[in-house]
């Protein structure tokens, strides 16, 4: 058979589940870590409920995926998962979703494996939004996971360190209230309002322009210039402020 005639048939069958995000659909993509659980308690043996080596290591995964050849705008990392806002007008591999998974999956699995030096592998899903305030509903949905996340996080683990089973410190939270849960952490010290804004809100990654001193060498004087930086935002807002903040990458 003649090649072009065969790639031709064929082809049919690997583009059959394809899909497309619409032009007029906003763009956001989520990665969340494969067997992480796993891997930051058991294998790694990271600190818990919070070590600041993993936080850093998400962060720089999370600006490596935003400089990975596609248009994104915004990143937010919580846990073990990243979010992404892409700008209305990206259009990478023309907003197929094989392409962009893919792509972002692999890139992230690299991006940890090299700073852990070890394997991990997340994988991905693309989520078409299909207004602005549906936009920012997601960011706030992923913010307010970050702060259930945190505080059943830092219940769990308080009574694991005082010598719960796993299935006891799970019992014991199991149908708990907020207050309930909060009330837990005081009486053992622990305020949680005082905790890190980062653990309890999540850590937004945006371009800014950093100032830099450099050297003119013409005129021989110390020049102050900016650059297009990734840096890590640890204080989030919350609410309104929030939202009006993510909507600002949409205008």
């Amino acid at each position: 058979m003649v090649f072009e005639d065969l790639d031709k048939e064929m082809r049919v069958y690997e583009e059959s589940l394809d899909q497309y995000i619409l032009s007029d659909m906003y763009l956001a993509a989520r990665l969340d870590g494969r067997s992480f659980t796993r891997l930051t308690k058991e294998v790694c043996q990271f600190e818990a409920p919070f070590d600041v080596r993993f936080r850093d290591m998400m962060v720089e995964t999370t600006k490596a995926l935003m400089n990975s050849g596609f248009r994104i705008v915004y990143g937010f990392t919580e846990s073990d998962e990243i979010s992404l806002l892409f700008h209305p007008d990206d259009n990478t591999f023309g907003r197929k979703v094989r392409k962009i998974n893919s792509t972002l999956a692999g890139e992230a699995s690299a991006a940890f494996s090299l700073l852990l030096g070890k394997a991990a592998t997340f994988n991905c899903r693309v989520i078409p939004l299909p207004s602005r305030e549906r936009v920012a509903d997601y960011f706030a949905w992923r913010q307010e996971d970050a702060h259930r996340n945190s505080l059943n996080a830092w219940c769990y683990w308080t009574l694991r360190k005082e010598g719960c089973s796993v299935s006891e410190a799970t019992a014991a939270l199991e149908g708990k209230s907020v207050p309930y849960k909060n009330e837990l952490l005081f009486q053992r010290g622990i305020n949680y309002n005082d905790l890190p804004a980062w653990q309890k809100r999540g850590i937004g990654v945006t371009f800014e322009d950093v100032p830099k001193e450099g050297y003119n060498p013409l005129t021989k004087e110390t020049v102050l210039t900016s650059r297009r930086e990734l840096v890590a935002n640890l204080e989030l807002k919350l609410g309104e402020e929030y939202r009006q903040f993510i909507l600002g990458f949409l205008n």
